[in-house]
């Protein structure tokens, strides 16, 4: 079951879903295996963390220029950014590794 806390964030929206607070956002699309078997995942992280951070989603098919600003080359990538600045990456699906990036940050 998806998680009603996920926001999913556009080209026209991208900057301002970033520019406040902690957000975790996954690049993700919507063939890629790996991403999917990550969703529940990110699905726990957006409910035990909602109220230290925000969890997004960028689909890399219908925004293809955000991954070429962050150099994004495999997916899932997963960024974390504080007020807008990223301050770590993940590549790939490890759920461990993603929650102690978070548990890290918050």
């Amino acid at each position: 079951m998806a998680s009603d806390k996920i926001i999913h964030l556009s080209e026209d929206d991208f900057d301002n879903g970033i520019s406040s607070g902690l957000t975790l956002v996954d690049f993700w699309a919507e063939w890629c295996a790996p991403c999917l078997a990550l969703a529940p995942t990110m699905d726990e992280l957006a409910d035990s963390y909602a109220d230290k951070l925000t969890v997004a989603k960028v689909n890399i098919d219908s925004n293809p220029g955000i991954p070429v600003k962050f150099g994004i080359r495999g997916i899932p990538t997963i960024i974390l950014f504080k007020d807008g600045e990223q301050v770590d990456m993940f590549v790939g699906n490890s759920p461990q590794k993603i929650k102690e990036m978070v548990e890290n940050a918050v």
